[in-house]
């Protein structure tokens, strides 16, 4: 049985909030001033400390002055997309009128700026290439493209190597000896700083005013910004809190680019009511499939149109792709289980494991890693083969066990048993020789071992605790609707409790819905936990269950009614 753990609020709680539920929540997350809920633009952290700021700002406005053609170099993931429209829509904005991009397929060259890709970026004859998030460990691909007479300038969020690349610039607030106070910025967070430095210094020079251009307000690109912060599941620190926060407002109040507009319509969301969960279930993983499956290009394209009909075009596209990726990722993740079964290891299974399937499509090894990793509650890397003699991993962690430095560890302990890997504490990404795997495997489960105990490799859930009877209702659950952004590092609360099964049944062929009593005041609540093991449920034997839950409004047909959202079934009789 998972073992649930609540999150304890230090003693002498300072004033937080003025509700108790949401002061103790508040507490047991660290915070300690209640000014850190004013997410006013005017708190947000300034510019001026990052590493490399001022060289770049340089960079881009020689580009911008003598109208350079400017290559913008993203990645294919949803926050690479996001940074790559907004570091064209607001050179635009600008005043750069010869500004193009580039999103390396990552089935024929892989991620990062890497010598192939300069090769295929000088057939546009750029002046200067751009990279956002990615290019802090791209030190061949920059050292080729000095080569050919192309500047490269850096912008990324990933943790750097020993060595950096020999670019005009960096800007990355993970890089050694940067004094932003926050290292949690996505690559799209990074590439917003950039803008905002980039336009005080072309106000101070003049530009505007000499070329006629109305200095572009750069709350514009905010829902953008919180778009792709959200997306790569970066901590939410106050300052991104402030840019998600912002974002989101925007999106509500139908200030949203029509892409992302047209991603909550297909998807049957009201973008009046958008919210971080939104963000991160629906509409990126919509953006995602582009990159995933087919071509990021899309993916950028629905952000940067401003044609209603062909925004609507795209995401319909990008909706059918998110159902294929979906299919695709539970059949591999019902692959992986059935061989992991036919082994009989469950109890024996390594504390890093390893899963290989030449099969697999290299596109949603992330989303097969991290739903293993979620029910085997170890970190977990999943390859499939890229070439005879090539295979390609994606990792995903938990908590305690930082996989990029595992990566590392493991580099430096094995020389050449890794071919490259970059990333972070929670996700990366590798590739090794196919001859290496079993190495690799061995090695890994070595190293993470020195990090987990028996007790983590069980599965800890972390709860707000037994919800007071008092606070079971609809006011508690919009005042918790309305209390974040919850996200990564500033986690939405979530409860424990025991409640009398009045009924059950199954929807969407694989979803729970329930019928709950409150032991204490005998309140019935509908609730829905998401895909069950259809062997269990629904059982009408079961009389009580355990749950680990959240607060819930369910609106159906204008009617608002109190539901819960189960996300574990800890135990049932």
């Amino acid at each position: 049985m998972k073992k649930v753990i609540t999150r304890n609020a230090p003693e002498n709680i300072v004033l937080l909030h003025k509700h108790p539920l949401l002061n103790r929540i508040y507490a047991a997350r660290g915070v300690t001033d209640p000014a850190e809920f004013d997410y006013d633009l005017k708190h947000l952290l300034s510019y001026a400390s990052l590493k490399g700021i001022e060289q770049a700002v340089a960079c881009l406005t020689i580009a911008i002055q003598e109208q350079q053609h400017v290559l913008i170099v993203g990645d294919f993931d949803a926050d690479g997309a996001t940074s790559t429209a907004l570091a064209i829509l607001a050179l635009k904005a600008f005043g750069l009128k010869n500004i193009s991009y580039l999103i390396p397929n990552r089935f024929e060259y892989g991620y990062g700026l890497t010598p192939q890709i300069v090769a295929v970026a000088a057939q546009k004859k750029p002046h200067l290439i751009v990279t956002v998030d990615n290019g802090i460990a791209s030190i061949d691909g920059v050292k080729a493209a000095n080569e050919v007479g192309i500047k490269v300038l850096i912008t990324d969020h990933h943790l750097p190597g020993d060595s950096l690349p020999d670019a005009c610039a960096i800007v990355n607030p993970s890089q050694k000896g940067d004094q932003f106070a926050s290292k949690n910025l996505a690559g799209v967070g990074v590439v917003f700083y950039l803008m905002l430095a980039l336009r005080t210094h072309l106000r101070n020079v003049g530009w505007f005013a000499s070329q006629n251009i109305a200095e572009p307000n750069m709350a514009q690109f905010l829902d953008i910004v919180a778009l792709g912060t959200v997306a790569d599941s970066v901590i939410l620190d106050r300052n991104n809190r402030i840019l998600v926060t912002q974002g989101i407002k925007r999106i509500k109040d139908g200030k949203g680019r029509l892409g992302i507009t047209a991603l909550f319509a297909v998807a049957k969301r009201n973008y009046e009511k958008a919210s971080v969960s939104d963000f991160g279930f629906v509409i990126a993983p919509r953006l995602n499939a582009a990159g995933r499956l087919d071509d990021m290009s899309l993916g950028v394209e629905c952000l940067l149109t401003n044609d209603p009909v062909r925004a609507r075009t795209i995401a319909r596209e990008l909706n059918a792709l998110n159902d294929e990726r979906r299919e695709i990722a539970e059949d591999m993740q019902s692959q992986a289980l059935r061989a992991l079964d036919n082994l009989q290891l469950e109890q024996d299974l390594p504390p890093g494991l390893c899963v290989f399937e030449e099969s697999w499509h290299q596109g949603v090894l992330g989303i097969l890693a991290a739903r293993l990793k979620d029910k085997l509650h170890r970190p977990v890397i999943a390859f499939a083969a890229i070439s005879e003699d090539e295979i390609k991993g994606s990792a995903r962690s938990v908590n305690n066990v930082h996989i990029r430095d595992v990566l590392s560890n493991i580099a430096t302990k094995n020389p050449g048993l890794i071919t490259r890997f970059g990333g972070h504490a929670m996700a990366a990404g590798l590739s090794l020789a196919r001859e290496n795997y079993e190495a690799f495997a061995q090695a890994f489960a070595k190293e993470v071992r020195q990090y987990l105990t028996l007790e983590d490799l069980g599965g800890m859930i972390y709860t707000d605790g037994e919800l007071p009877a008092e606070y079971f209702n609809m006011v508690v659950a919009e005042l918790l609707q309305t209390a974040g952004p919850w996200g990564a590092g500033f986690t939405e609360p979530v409860f424990f409790g025991e409640f009398a099964l009045a009924g059950q049944s199954i929807v969407g062929q694989k979803h729970l819905r329930l019928n709950l009593r409150h032991l204490e005041t005998k309140q019935e609540v509908n609730a829905i936990c998401f895909n069950v093991n259809s062997n269990i449920w629904p059982n009408p034997r079961y009389s009580k269950a355990k749950v680990v839950y959240r607060l819930d409004i369910n609106e159906y047909n204008n009617r608002r009614s109190l539901q819960l959202i189960i996300s574990e079934i800890i135990s049932y009789e």
